[in-house]
């Protein structure tokens, strides 16, 4: 599934034309990104948390060359499952 069905599949279960359903997951997606970006913590209860960690950095092999690398410190978004959507997988 992509963008595009979940704006499909939101404009034909509220009976919106696209163009509203469009924007209204563009704006929803938008929020996520600019309070992930922020460094605030995003929950959607049911399905999952949103959050942006840290890692220090370190010194690491090229697995091709084995030349010693140096990575710099990054930020990177990260997800964690939520309990219902965690337990509706495994129950199939």
């Amino acid at each position: 599934m992509n963008k595009m069905d979940i704006i499909n599949r939101l404009a034909e279960g509220i009976k919106l034309n696209q163009k509203v359903a469009k924007t209204a997951v563009d704006t929803i997606l938008d929020t996520i990104k600019m309070a992930i970006v922020k460094g605030e913590r995003v929950e959607i209860r049911g399905f999952g948390s949103f959050t942006l960690r840290k890692y220090k950095a370190y010194t690491g092999r090229n697995p091709k060359s084995g030349a010693v690398v140096h990575v710099e410190p990054k930020k990177l978004p990260y997800f964690k499952v939520g309990k219902e959507l965690k337990d509706m997988i495994w129950k199939g």
